[in-house]
């Protein structure tokens, strides 16, 4: 017997060590592509360049700006697709297949052939020295940023990509041309988007998954309320994304009003729901009536969404990559430091492959947590965070406040997971009052009006369990104490706070952090170079 034992405890130790292999197999694979591909910027971009101090220095920004776009696309693409994957709408090969696509598209296509050198203008360029302390600063401010988002994906922290180059910025300028060269204005804008996007982000969220149960699921004809209500919300969804997409996707090749932004998006939406009505009558008419069912419905509008997400991504924060390198590239052709440059094909192509192969490579890990470990997603969900992703920056756009649309997702999560706490708490306590006020009745009568009350609509249970009151007129069984404590159980099975703690305190280090590393990159940078 012991022999045996042994035996199976030998062949478990050797399934370890081959487990281990692999996961370490796979890490040097992914390595040794990211390695190849950074490579292959340095050698492209050789050949494009004069030698010299700033043609060397033009080679270790390129190189520099192909680390941050892979960093951006294993962190912050997530967000676009993390729901969809949670909820099995996808696969997380097919997820990472659409979004590489359609982020190098936005990237390409609608990523905008002028772009800010000081990301959100929160230095002075006027106070930099010269065009070669320009270079210093950008290339200092480019590695702390991508160097943060590397150590952040590693953490399993999705983080805010603009406000790691907004910290690399701003530490890096500091160093550069002390305190007063920052703007600290907008710096404190940045930081209140700390609170706004994740608290609008959840709130929006939460508020429609609030709205499809009480209007849906909750009713006795599930699949009959999904017919009539589930075209309306695609309809929303395709407003909110044509608006999306003209305000933010491609405000670099057609700069639109918000006003026609909306009538565009409008337009899109009507087009969209008389397309889709008579779709998801005939897939309602083959499922049967129950809350899982409609599920199915939000499959394909949440890969659209995901690819417009995606594309829109590509768009906006392909800057966040090449904006420094395209002023790098500017100050050493023109000889100045510009507020603005121009992103020449070859660097807006670092930017979007970058993104591609940090996602494809890295990129899983970050999708996982966003579409599964902070709480468990379905359809609906994930549907739900897709809307409050658009919703939130078109209406913050209109009010002027900044917001990061990583902290909007990963809040639109924990949104919709402090939502299904607070029901299925409320929902266990009604159950709890529904036996307490039945005292001493006998057990067949308890279960027979439970099954009643669980099969009606959230309206009929308020007005069962109230006239259940005015008979009885007696008190819970359960005491206060006890209450709160079924509460914590079901906080702990539905949102992990653990996670939650992580995340947040990453956000709360972004731009310190980025800004001291700047600051220390730059200084090194200076060291080396200066005679």
């Amino acid at each position: 017997m012991r022999k045996r034992g042994g035996d199976g405890d030998t062949v478990l130790s050797i399934n370890k060590i081959e487990k281990a292999a692999q996961l370490n197999r796979d890490e040097l694979f992914r390595f040794g592509v990211a390695l190849l591909f950074i490579v292959g910027i340095m050698l492209f971009t050789l050949v494009r360049v004069e030698s010299g101090t700033h043609g060397v220095l033009l080679v270790i920004a390129a190189m520099i700006g192909g680390y941050m776009a892979m960093n951006i696309g294993a962190n912050d693409v997530a967000n676009n697709v993390g729901p969809a994957v949670g909820s099995h709408a996808i696969t997380l090969t097919g997820a990472v297949l659409i979004a590489a696509v359609f982020e190098a598209a936005g990237a390409l296509i609608a990523g905008g052939d002028v772009v800010g050198t000081i990301k959100k203008g929160i230095i002075d360029p006027a106070l930099i020295a010269n065009a070669d302390t320009f270079i210093w600063l950008m290339i200092a401010a480019l590695l702390a940023a991508a160097l943060w988002l590397n150590i952040a994906t590693a953490l399993g922290a999705p983080v805010s990509t603009t406000h790691s180059i907004v910290g690399g910025v701003l530490g890096a300028g500091i160093a550069a041309g002390g305190w007063g060269i920052a703007d600290w204005g907008q710096v404190g804008k940045i930081a209140a988007s700390w609170v706004i996007s994740p608290v609008l982000g959840g709130i929006i969220a939460a508020a429609f998954l609030y709205l499809i149960k009480r209007m849906v699921t909750y009713q006795d004809d599930v699949m009959g309320a999904a017919k009539r209500v589930v075209p309306l919300l695609v309809a929303v969804m395709a407003w909110a994304f044509g608006t999306y997409l003209m305000l933010k996707g491609v405000k670099h090749i057609w700069k639109v009003s918000f006003g026609h932004a909306a009538l565009i998006g409008l337009g899109v939406a009507t087009v969209v729901y008389l397309l889709i009505r008579p779709q998801i009558r005939k897939i309602s008419d083959r499922l049967p009536n129950e809350k899982e069912s409609v599920n199915d419905l939000f499959t394909i509008p949440l890969i659209f969404a995901a690819a417009l997400l995606s594309f829109a991504h590509g768009a906006n924060d392909v800057a966040n990559a090449v904006g420094p390198l395209a002023g790098i590239n500017e100050a050493i052709v023109g000889g100045a430091v510009s507020s603005k440059a121009t992103i020449p094909i070859w660097v807006l192509l670092v930017g979007a492959l970058g993104i591609s192969v940090g996602l494809a490579l890295y990129g899983p890990k970050l999708i996982r947590t966003v579409g599964s470990e902070i709480t468990e997603l379905d359809r609906i969900r994930a549907f739900c965070i897709a809307m409050a992703a658009s919703i939130t920056v078109i209406i913050a756009s209109q009010l002027g406040l900044p917001v990061s649309s990583t902290h909007i997702a990963v809040g639109g999560v924990f949104g919709v997971g402090f939502l299904r706490e607070y029901l299925k708490v409320n929902y266990a306590r009604m159950l709890d009052d529904v036996k307490a006020h039945h005292g001493d009745d006998n057990p067949e009568a308890v279960e027979a009006f439970l099954e009643r009350f669980e099969k009606a609509n959230v309206t009929v249970k308020g007005a069962m369990l109230s006239e259940l009151k005015q008979k009885t007129g007696t008190e819970g069984l359960l005491r206060k104490r006890e209450r709160k404590s079924l509460s914590r159980i079901h906080r702990l099975e539905l949102v992990r706070r653990s996670l939650l703690l992580r995340i947040v305190a990453a956000w709360l280090i972004t731009v310190p952090l980025a800004g001291v590393m700047g600051a220390m990159f730059f200084f090194m940078m200076r060291g080396i170079m200066l005679p």
